[in-house]
């Protein structure tokens, strides 16, 4: 069943079904199965289903509806808070995204989260944090710390949210807008976008006849290795949530079978040939930053007991193997 006919009886907007694909379409706003949207329709959400990719949702079924006020009790401690039993079809085996309890709370019709490129930039570092403040000035938003996802980001929400806040840029993790329409919350993404928009310090070179083995190919953000700040930078830890997820803790400097890629210095990044689309895309997330990321900002890993919590949390293990799968 395509989604012509999913939309109708799914009662699903499809302004929302073109800007969720449109998000998803760009690296800079959401990589591989990163990011969430949402939409509620009287008692009932919608959301985005863990491990599948907004990129999809013109044509393909990549949401669920839940009950509502069951995924509002979940994030005060009612269940699990995977808000698997929310889901209202049982013979629907998707599950909900992880983050589906803070699109539950938040008293806005159509909520979105990505990992917009830009965001991050600023968002990994105290002083990136301290200029987004002022770049933000005017817009009705907040700033979270870092916290695990899942109900620990949920609840710090709830604290820090008012009745008007429609902007959530988060530590180390990404962007939540939210709005009464699609057209606002389109309207409020592009408007934080353009404010905190960051150009590439150079556009960078790479050497892509490197040898290589049967196993691994050589990668376009190989550039990283033959840059000394960006070095130091991935060598000290990981900077969001979705990194550990696809790529696991910073970037190994020897193969490793258990992990996508690794980084040999002044020579590139290494990454296995079976790797999967989303882990290609955070290794592009990853150059992406560094190349937007001034040289006298100085980057915080979220460190590696929030590294530890990610690999070890279930929700995401269950993400992984969707990953592998496509």
């Amino acid at each position: 069943l395509g989604y012509s006919s999913m939309a109708k009886s799914h009662s699903l907007d499809q302004s929302f079904l073109n800007f969720s694909a449109k998000l998803g379409s760009d690296p800079l706003q959401v990589q591989g199965a990163g990011g969430n949207t949402s939409i509620k329709t009287g008692k009932t959400m919608w959301i985005k289903a863990s491990g599948k990719e907004l990129s999809n949702a013109q044509n393909d079924n990549i949401f669920v509806q839940i009950d509502l006020d069951a995924a509002k009790a979940a994030a005060f401690g009612k269940g699990d808070g995977s808000c698997k039993d929310t889901v209202m079809d049982s013979s629907v085996k998707l599950r909900p995204s992880i983050e589906t309890t803070f699109h539950a709370i938040l008293d806005w019709p159509v909520v979105v989260h990505t990992h917009s490129v830009a965001t991050l930039v600023h968002a990994i570092s105290p002083t990136g944090l301290s200029v987004a403040e002022k770049k933000l000035e005017g817009l009705p938003y907040t700033i979270i710390p870092y916290i695990k996802p899942g109900i620990p980001l949920t609840r710090l929400i709830l604290k820090a949210a008012n009745p008007k806040t429609q902007i959530f840029v988060l530590k180390n993790h990404g962007l939540i807008c939210c709005g009464q329409t699609v057209l606002q919350v389109a309207n409020l993404v592009e408007e934080v976008e353009k404010r905190l928009f960051m150009a590439e310090r150079f556009s960078p070179s790479i050497n892509l006849n490197t040898p290589i083995t049967a196993d691994y190919t050589i990668s376009e953000e190989s550039w990283i290795s033959n840059d000394l700040n960006a070095l130091a930078i991935v060598r000290a830890g990981s900077y969001y949530p979705d990194h550990v997820v696809f790529l696991g803790p910073g970037l190994p400097e020897k193969p490793d079978e258990k992990r996508p890629a690794f980084l040999v210095q002044n020579v590139g990044v290494y990454v296995k040939s079976d790797a999967t689309k989303s882990q290609k895309a955070m290794l592009q997330c990853l150059s992406n930053i560094l190349l937007r990321l001034p040289s006298k900002w100085k980057p915080e890993p979220i460190g590696t007991s929030a590294e530890a919590e990610i690999m070890n949390w279930d929700a995401e293990k269950y993400r992984q193997s969707l990953s592998l799968k496509s």
